[in-house]
């Protein structure tokens, strides 16, 4: 019985961590292609890079888990999560399902956000290269990630939108600069282009949690706009992407970029047809997951090619 509740509280760590949406880490493999290829192999670029990948995955676990308590304090997580709603999966939320205590999930964002730290801090000491802005870009980041629902909580703040973009941006950008020590429009458009991939399924999950965000006063756009409203935001970031991705080739890409991320336009296009056309936020959502995914792939195949 003892070793059950073990394997079983285990599992409700791992997906306090949500250690299956693994989305954001795709960026340390954009930023591997991207590199030149005489750095792809090198060991100190390798183990840079393997350093801030792991301190990534400590501070993201933090992020979430401290996301989490704070939903479930607040009751979002249980309304947004009822167990009369057959598409939410209440065993994702480890304190809504009574798998974990808030002592122990504390617990779990004070560890996992300094181990998270101390690998970033690593990165940067054993760096072939530390400027100053990848530093800054690396420190910033940590900050606002755990406050990202706990402390000043941006999320409720109204800054959850930019938060999930500029996330992406930044865990593109700062390990590319510790590589590298410099960035060009290339890798810039490519960082945007990768931030934007989370935003644009997390904008869906808003507009389905919009009801329990609103009671809570999280300031989400779908909370604060009409429904027209938060359409019109939603295909204004599509857009943003898209021009983004066309327009790639004066920014640095090369000029076969849009044709290669063509399957991500023609996608972004059922997605926002899934969502507003048929009214399925939540495949919406899924659809977004997967073309990030697609568009990552896209990405890597430019960089090696």
């Amino acid at each position: 019985m003892q070793r059950t509740t073990s394997v079983a509280t285990r599992r409700a760590y791992v997906r306090l961590a949500k250690l299956d949406i693994v989305d954001y880490y795709f960026g340390v493999l954009v930023v591997w292609t991207l590199l030149p290829t005489a750095l792809r192999l090198d060991g100190g670029v390798l183990a840079t890079t393997g350093l801030f990948l792991l301190g990534e995955v400590f501070v993201i676990a933090a992020m979430v888990a401290l996301d989490d308590l704070t939903g479930f304090r607040d009751g979002s997580d249980i309304a947004n999560y009822a167990p009369d709603d057959p598409n939410r999966r209440r065993y994702r939320k480890p304190l809504v399902a009574g798998t974990l205590t808030e002592a122990q999930v504390l617990r779990f964002a004070w560890i996992t956000g300094l181990i998270g730290a101390l690998l970033w801090i690593a990165a940067i000491a054993t760096a072939p290269h530390a400027p100053l802005w990848t530093v800054a870009v690396i420190g910033v980041t940590y900050f606002f990630a755990v406050q990202y629902s706990w402390g000043v909580k941006l999320s409720y703040r109204g800054f959850q939108e930019f938060f999930l973009a500029a996330l992406g941006w930044a865990l593109v950008l700062a390990p590319y600069g510790l590589a590298t020590g410099s960035i060009d429009g290339n890798v810039v458009v490519q960082a945007l282009v990768f931030g934007l991939g989370p935003l644009l399924f997390g904008v869906y999950s808003n507009t389905n949690d919009v009801k329990g965000d609103r009671e809570v006063g999280r300031l989400t756009v779908a909370a604060l706009a009409t429904p027209r409203g938060n359409m019109l935001f939603i295909l204004a970031l599509t857009a943003v992407e898209a021009v983004l991705i066309v327009g790639g080739p004066l920014l640095g890409t090369v000029w076969w970029f849009p044709i290669a991320l063509l399957p991500t336009l023609l996608l972004r296009v059922r997605q926002v047809r899934v969502a507003f056309g048929k009214g399925d936020i939540l495949r919406a959502r899924l659809l977004g997951i997967r073309v990030h995914r697609v568009t990552v792939v896209a990405l890597v195949v430019v960089n090696l090619l």
